[in-house]
C-alpha cells in the first residue's frame, strides 16, 4: 500500500495552475490583415476570447508533470505491505528457547498461533521461527543460521528499545512479548510503548558461579566467590590453607585451579579435565600479594563527599580479598605514585597525565564537577529486595563522545549515573551526582546519604 508521510504537501499540486494559465494566455501575435473598414473588430476580439485553447500541448504536459512529481516527493510516498488486520505477532527472545519457563507457557503461545498470531525471533530484522524450533524448545537448523546472524551481544541488552522497533514495524497490531527477568535487559532509554503490547517476563533457573577475586593473607588464600541466577547476584568470602606453588586448588562447583607464581605475580590457573573438546577455555586469576592502595583526593568543597566516601571504602574492605590501604590529601597526588585507585573529588579537570598511570593499571573514579542541576530520579536496582536510591542532582557537563563508555549505574529512565570505560590495564569512571548528601547551600540533597555510603560497596560487587 503507498502512504503518503506528509500529506500536506499535496497542496503544491495547485501550482499546476500556473503553467495552464501561460499557455492560456501567452498566446502567439495574430497575422496581420489589412482590412478598409473596423466595423468587423470588435466581433474578431469576441470571438477570439471564446476561443482560447492551449498550445505547444507537450510543452505543457512536461511543465505539469515536473511540478507534480516535485509535488509527490515533498509529500513522502512510503510503500508500506499491508497486514491482515486482525493478525498479531508472538516475539519471542532467543535466549529463552530450551528454559522451564517458556515450555510452560507453551499453551499460550499454541492458543496465539491458532488464532492466528505469527511466531517471530526478537533479534533484528523479527525473522519468522519455525514450527520445529518451537516444537522441540531449541533452535533448530532452519533457525540457527537466521538468529545467529540476527542477534548481538548489544542488542540482547536493549530489549525496551527492540520492542519499540517492533511496535513501528507490525502497527495496529497485537503483540505478544517474551523474554528472559535479567536487568541487564534493561538498558537504554524506556519510553511509553503502545497499548497493543502485551509484555511478559519469564525467570531464567540457569545460575553461574565464578570466582571474582583472590589475594594472599598471611599463611591463607582468600577467594570471594560470585553466585548469580534470575533472582540476584550474591558474593562470599572464603579462606583455605595458603597452597604450594604448582598445587591444584579444588573448589566446590568450581573447575580446578593450579597456582602458578611468575615474574608478572601469582595466578590461579584453571586445569583442563575431561574430553578436549568439551573443554572452554576460562581466564587466569591473578592473586594480590600486596594491599589495595586507595586514594582521595579532595578540596574543602568536597570534604563531606570524602567523609562518605571513606565510610563506604571501609565498608566494602570486609569483603576484599587484601587489606586496604587508604589515604586521604588535600594536595593533588602525581602519577608517580599511583595508586590502584584514585578518586578525584575536585572542580578542577584530571590532569591529562594520569591517562599514561591508566594505561598501566591505576583506576580513577571523578565526581560530577559543579553544583549540577535539580533532577527526580532513582538509581535502577540490581536486586529484587534493594530500596531505590534517590537522585536529586545531576551533573550539566557532558562525557566525552569521542570515547565509548558504559554505563555501570542507570536512573529509572536509563541514564548514565556512573559510566565506565576501559583505558588500557585501567579504567576511567565518572559519577553524573554527588556523594554528598547536602549541597553546599545546605538545603538540597544529591544521592541520599545511604547510598553515598553504600556506593563503593555497590561498585565492588
Amino acid at each position: 500500500m503507498l502512504t503518503l508521510l506528509n500529506p500536506s504537501a499535496l497542496l503544491a499540486l495547485l501550482g499546476l495552475l500556473v503553467p495552464v494559465a501561460i499557455h492560456l494566455w501567452n498566446r502567439r501575435p495574430g497575422r496581420e490583415v489589412a482590412v478598409g473598414s473596423l466595423r468587423w473588430l470588435a466581433a474578431g476580439a469576441n470571438r477570439r476570447l471564446r476561443n482560447l485553447k492551449p498550445e505547444q500541448l507537450w510543452l505543457l504536459l512536461l511543465r505539469t508533470a515536473l511540478l507534480a512529481v516535485l509535488a509527490v516527493g515533498l509529500a513522502g510516498p512510503e510503500w508500506r505491505q499491508v497486514l491482515p488486520g486482525g493478525r498479531g505477532q508472538v516475539l519471542v527472545s532467543p535466549e529463552l528457547i530450551g528454559t522451564p519457563a517458556f515450555a510452560a507457557l507453551r499453551p499460550t503461545v499454541d492458543s496465539l498461533r491458532r488464532r492466528g498470531y505469527a511466531l517471530r525471533w526478537l533479534a533484528a530484522g523479527f525473522p519468522k521461527m519455525s514450527r520445529a524450533a518451537l516444537r522441540v524448545d531449541s533452535v533448530g537448523p532452519r533457525d540457527s543460521a537466521r538468529v545467529l546472524a540476527a542477534v548481538s551481544k548489544s542488542g540482547i541488552n536493549f530489549q525496551w528499545a527492540r520492542v519499540q522497533q517492533a511496535a513501528g514495524t507490525f502497527p495496529e497490531q497485537p503483540l505478544y512479548v517474551l523474554t528472559p527477568a535479567t536487568l541487564r535487559s534493561f538498558q537504554g532509554l524506556q519510553s511509553g510503548l503502545p497499548a497493543t503490547v502485551t509484555w511478559q517476563t519469564l525467570p531464567n533457573s540457569a545460575s553461574a558461579t565464578w570466582v571474582q577475586a583472590a589475594g594472599f593473607r598471611a599463611d591463607s588464600l582468600r577467594l570471594i566467590l560470585g553466585q548469580s541466577n534470575e533472582t540476584r547476584t550474591t558474593f562470599r568470602t572464603i579462606s583455605i590453607k595458603r597452597p604450594q606453588p604448582g598445587a591444584v586448588v579444588r573448589l566446590a562447583g568450581l573447575p580446578a585451579f593450579r597456582l602458578e607464581i611468575g615474574a608478572s605475580g601469582s595466578m590461579l590457573r584453571p586445569v583442563q579435565e575431561g574430553s578436549a573438546g568439551s573443554y572452554q577455555p576460562l581466564p587466569a586469576i591473578p592473586v594480590r600479594s600486596r594491599p589495595l592502595r586507595i586514594a582521595i583526593y579532595a578540596t574543602a568543597p568536597f570534604a563531606l563527599d570524602a567523609s562518605y566516601l571513606k565510610a563506604g571504602l571501609r565498608a566494602a574492605a570486609t569483603g576484599l580479598p587484601v587489606p586496604l590501604a587508604l589515604q586521604t590529601t588535600a594536595t593533588p597526588p602525581t602519577p608517580s605514585t599511583a595508586p590502584d585507585w584514585l578518586f578525584w573529588l575536585s572542580d578542577a579537570p584530571l590532569p591529562a597525565r594520569w591517562r599514561e598511570a591508566m594505561r598501566r593499571g591505576t583506576r580513577v573514579w571523578q565526581e560530577a564537577p559543579g553544583p549540577g542541576v535539580p533532577d527526580k530520579a532513582r538509581l535502577a536496582v540490581t536486586e529484587a529486595d534493594e530500596v531505590p536510591v534517590s537522585i536529586f542532582r545531576r551533573s550539566t557537563a557532558q562525557p566525552n563522545s569521542a570515547v565509548a563508555s558504559l554505563p555501570l549505574w542507570s536512573d529509572g529512565l536509563g541514564r548514565p549515573v556512573l559510566s565506565h570505560r576501559t583505558l588500557g590495564a585501567g579504567a576511567f569512571y565518572q559519577l553524573a551526582t554527588r556523594l554528598n548528601p547536602l549541597e553546599r547551600t545546605g538545603r538540597q540533597s544529591f544521592l541520599s546519604g545511604a547510598a553515598a555510603q553504600a556506593a563503593p560497596a555497590r561498585l565492588h560487587r
